[in-house]
């Protein structure tokens, strides 16, 4: 199975593991696993460390795609067709840009997105299949 990362799962993962759930954390530490992290993420972090909405322990957001590479995951662009596409998300709980992309993201690419953020499960009904 193909999963895709919310950015916070993927946060907590380099720096507050203990926020994992069991099965998520148990996922993420299994090669088997096809984890996948989107440039949306990366650009996510950098907006909101220059804004002081973040602040990185030890690290730079310049930093983090190598750092995810060195675990094993995959990092993949946000493609021409699924920005172009993105009106196509029906669904508008979520207002947040960012996670409306990964979420459009996931459904394009039918990766399961692992999240822990209670506004994705309307999306469902775009084809998102989610996971905690």
């Amino acid at each position: 199975m193909k999963y895709l990362l919310d950015t916070h799962v993927l946060l907590w993962y380099l720096f507050e593991e203990e926020r994992l759930s069991d099965q998520v954390a148990n996922l993420l530490q299994d090669s088997e696993s096809k984890i996948y992290i989107s440039a949306v993420t990366f650009w996510e972090i950098s907006v909101k460390q220059s804004i002081g909405k973040l602040q990185l322990k030890s690290i730079t957001p310049a930093q983090l795609p190598e750092l995810c590479l060195s675990f094993g995951f995959t990092n993949i662009p946000l493609s021409t067709a699924e920005a172009s596409s993105y009106y196509q998300l029906k669904t508008t709980h979520h207002k947040d840009p960012f996670d409306r992309m990964l979420i459009w993201q996931a459904v394009c690419n039918d990766f399961t997105f692992i999240s822990n953020d209670g506004n994705m499960e309307p999306y469902n009904s775009d084809g998102l299949k989610l996971l905690w």
